[in-house]
């Protein structure tokens, strides 16, 4: 048996040997072309940047859509940065909105959340790389190498930016070159803030006023700006920073052009994307006028449905489940956030049935739960919002930052002839925990079920402007006991055994 083995494995020993001669001997052998484009030589005309590009917006889809670029389950990460909030409630025991034994590092959102992100910092890492060590002469379009420059840097900080707001810690990933940075470490603090604020920065100079015709929808100056200004009052909260504070306002005051649209409902209108008010949007389907059957430079037909997929998948009016989970409905506390004349209550809620109807009323809806519409991550109101707080916690004017919380409360009264509410704030009144309510509450009214809601309450938490389960409760689930462990959420299983330098959040 030994002996036929032997031999078999001495006939193989032949075979590769000669196998190898062969090729050495002839030489043309082994110049043969890659079959397709390689990286080294695609990036090779401002068109293929172009493609490079809108390959990092794409990753997107896995924040707001039913696909998973990273691999994962298909479905939108939604819930990690919604159902924690205090205004809206699935009916049923979600990881993210009861917490408790649940929420725990084996959840497949949070893993799904955690490697989409990396999988954009990736795509955003490699594409920069190829813009900073472009030939000369492939760029020829004026400025376009500066524009470019800015989306991936804005992009690059968005994902830090979701990442300290879902996990408080995670390595920063700004290589191209991952072995020159093998198992990174966690980050503290406002590390992970810190480089979103500094890519948003340099975005900011570079960017656009605005983009035209089918590059419609990319990010602009404004959006960065907006997004800069935003996360330095997230740092400046934590921190208690009044440096912070004003270096935000300085962000806010370089926004141009941007203003409060006349209807608050053209920010949730299908057919009112891209408007006047929207500074940041996802593309979530086809442009409203055209030929093309989807969106133009960012594919998200991932349902493979016949229609783009939205994020917007449980606001509908209707009743029975998407893909086995329930409706998000408004909770008591948002509802009753909104006196009963505001022209805005109508616009956000079904108040018979708690249905949401931002998103849905006038919608592009396909099957009821999925749709076309843009989902706006940043508008002006949210920015006069901040400026107002940032104002208001740098010791600056209290009539200043009241008067821009009234300047959203006027545009909601003025959409009613003749209307009366919601009325002015007195802008007199000098009592600065009076005001800071004021701004969480009308941020409550304006931006709820805008995905942004559990980001403030986990902001004001840490820096002790709002205390747990006294001024921050989910009014349908009042028996959740929080403690300051759940502001952060668990580090994936499955990176910690990938890297034995990130160690688990404290509670977990």
């Amino acid at each position: 048996m030994k002996t036929r083995v032997l031999s078999k494995i001495g006939v193989g020993l032949v075979l590769l040997c000669s196998t190898l001669f062969y090729f050495s001997c002839d030489k043309n052998k082994l110049n043969v072309p890659p079959p397709t484009s390689t990286e080294i030589s695609y990036f090779n005309s401002e068109i293929a940047f172009r493609t490079g590009i809108l390959g990092v917006y794409a990753v997107l889809n896995d924040y707001y859509s039913s696909s998973n670029s990273a691999g994962g389950s298909g479905s939108a990460e939604l819930e990690t940065f919604f159902l924690p909030g205090d205004e809206l409630t699935s009916q049923s025991e979600e990881p993210y909105e009861v917490f408790g034994q649940r929420l725990n590092s084996t959840e497949g959102k949070i893993q799904q959340l955690w490697a989409s992100s990396y999988f954009l910092l990736n795509r955003a890492n490699k594409v920069l790389n190829k813009i900073e060590n472009v030939e000369d002469g492939i760029y020829t379009t004026p400025h376009l190498k500066d524009y470019n420059t800015g989306e991936v840097l804005f992009l690059r900080g968005f994902a830090h930016f979701m990442l300290w707001n879902v996990f408080g810690t995670a390595p920063i990933d700004t290589t191209d070159a991952p072995l020159a940075n093998l198992n990174p470490p966690n980050t503290t603090g406002t590390q992970l803030l810190d480089q979103a604020i500094s890519d948003f920065s340099r975005a900011a100079g570079l960017l656009p006023a605005s983009w035209t015709g089918a590059d419609i929808g990319r990010v602009t100056a404004n959006g960065a700006y907006g997004m800069l200004g935003k996360a330095l009052v997230f740092r400046a909260t934590v921190n208690k920073d009044a440096g912070d504070y004003q270096a935000a306002i300085d962000a806010f005051n370089h926004i141009s052009g941007a203003a409060l649209t006349p209807n608050y409902e053209d920010n949730f209108d299908v057919n009112k994307e891209n408007n006047i008010e929207s500074l940041f949007e996802y593309q979530a389907g086809p442009p409203i006028a055209g030929p093309q059957s989807t969106n133009s430079w960012l594919y998200n037909d991932q349902a493979n449905i016949g229609v783009c997929s939205s994020y917007w998948q449980c606001f509908y009016n209707g009743s029975g489940t998407y893909m086995g989970g329930n409706l998000y409905l408004a909770t008591n506390k948002y509802k009753n956030a909104f006196s009963a004349d505001d022209p805005r209550l109508p616009l956000s809620i079904d108040a018979s049935n708690n249905y949401i109807l931002k998103y849905v009323l006038n919608n592009a809806p396909e099957g009821q739960v999925n749709s076309l519409n843009n989902v706006r991550i940043l508008r002006y109101a949210d920015v006069l919002l901040l400026k107002a707080e940032a104002i208001l916690q740098s010791g600056g004017s209290t009539s200043d930052a009241i008067a821009l919380i009234n300047q959203v409360r006027t545009r909601a009264r003025n959409m009613v002839a003749g209307g009366t509410e919601p009325a002015d704030f007195d802008q007199s009144v000098t009592d600065k925990s009076m005001i800071m309510k004021w701004i969480m509450n009308e941020r409550l009214r304006e931006l709820g079920a805008e995905g942004g809601r559990w980001f403030d309450l986990r902001r004001w938490a840490m820096g002790g402007i709002v205390t747990l389960n006294k001024d921050f409760f989910n009014s349908n689930w009042p028996s959740i006991k929080w403690d300051d462990h759940f502001l952060n959420f668990p580090v994936p299983s499955t990176e910690m055994d990938k890297n034995p330098n990130i160690h688990q959040n404290t509670g977990y």
